[in-house]
């Protein structure tokens, strides 16, 4: 992929302008992230907390309600976690469970000791298990 920018002092506002031979599931992808700003709001009580997506450990259903794990804590999340697997890279956030998504990035550990799963360590020593559904998936994500 070619990227250029052009710096235009007349202009009000960034635009990007997507040139592709055929509209491929990656220029979406590419498109939304663009338009979405690329981060998440997450909230604690009635405050609005923006949060980056490279901040983002782990995304997990909780108490009938969505979170979202970065090292400064937990926060409540507006979205559901189909939406959060559609809106986020796909390249680095995977879900591992019916009910958690992990962003590859933070991984530091993984053992593969555990039989038909793993158990995945997070930065900030957070601790989750991939299904044995998913196994297959996040090794090759991983190129395992």
């Amino acid at each position: 992929m070619r990227v250029e920018v052009h710096i235009d002092p007349d202009c009000r506002e960034p635009r990007v302008t997507i040139t592709a031979p055929v509209l491929t599931d990656e220029i979406r992808d590419l498109a939304a992230r663009l338009e979405g700003g690329g981060g998440l709001t997450g909230w604690r009580g009635e405050t609005a907390v923006p949060l980056r997506e490279e901040a983002i450990l782990r995304c997990f259903a909780q108490d009938k309600g969505v979170k979202a794990q970065t090292a400064e804590g937990v926060y409540d999340l507006r979205e559901r976690l189909y939406e959060l697997e559609a809106r986020l890279d796909r390249h680095t956030f995977v879900r591992i469970s019916h009910s958690e998504i992990v962003n590859l990035r933070k991984v530091t550990a993984l053992d593969l000791s555990l039989t038909g799963t793993i158990k995945m360590t997070l930065a900030e020593g957070v601790v989750c298990y991939v299904s044995r559904r998913y196994v297959k998936k996040i090794k090759e994500a991983l190129e395992l």
